[in-house]
């Protein structure tokens, strides 16, 4: 994952903890806008989430900023 998707997508994370504490759950939608103006880069985040991590459409924040932080 490209190091500003990995800036956003914490920054986002940081976000959604911060006003809905720490079992707030988010796809990886929410890093985009609701309109397809990057379809290269959401494809990226898509394949860092299904196809890499295998991990489901709903995850807790924390688990998801923590996973990124760390370089996975």
């Amino acid at each position: 994952m490209r190091n500003t998707l990995r800036a956003k997508a914490i920054k986002i994370c940081e976000e959604k903890i911060a006003k809905n504490g720490d079992t707030v759950g988010l796809s990886f939608y929410a890093f985009f806008a609701n309109k397809n103006d990057d379809p290269e880069l959401l494809m990226e985040a898509a394949e860092w989430w299904i196809k890499t991590h295998q991990l489901d459409h709903f995850e807790k924040s924390a688990k998801i900023r923590d996973m990124i932080r760390a370089g996975l």
